[in-house]
């Protein structure tokens, strides 16, 4: 089994930027997505970014032109560099990456946006 651990979130004031990462216990392969999602108090889970094996890319229209989701490697899959930071970003961050096989979730990292 596959754990996923993001790190990078924090208190950034609004116009800040912060970098997410999704480390993995051990090397994933067979990836055909990952992708970033946040949940803020009270609210559902929402799709933030995603990028697919082929390298495609899907954001929120609330944070296109703001966040960019990249690929890393086989243990560090996904990044999420997020700038222009708003309050309405705070949320905690999950990390996901779907195989062929199976559909990893991190724990999750809270980002919070106050001045």
């Amino acid at each position: 089994q596959v754990q996923l651990v993001e790190s990078g979130g924090g208190l950034v004031q609004p116009g800040g930027s912060l970098r997410l990462s999704c480390a993995a216990s051990r090397s994933i392969f067979g990836i055909n997505a990952m992708g970033w999602y946040r949940q803020a108090q009270g609210k559902q889970r929402e799709l933030v970014a995603a990028i697919t094996s082929g390298g495609s890319t899907n954001y929120a229209d609330s944070v296109k032109g703001r966040f960019t989701i990249s690929r890393d490697n086989a243990k560090n899959p996904v990044i999420l560099q997020m700038n222009s930071l708003k309050p309405e970003d705070t949320a905690v961050y999950y990390c996901n990456v779907v195989t062929v096989l199976s559909d990893y979730w991190g724990q999750g990292t809270q980002v919070t946006v106050s001045s």
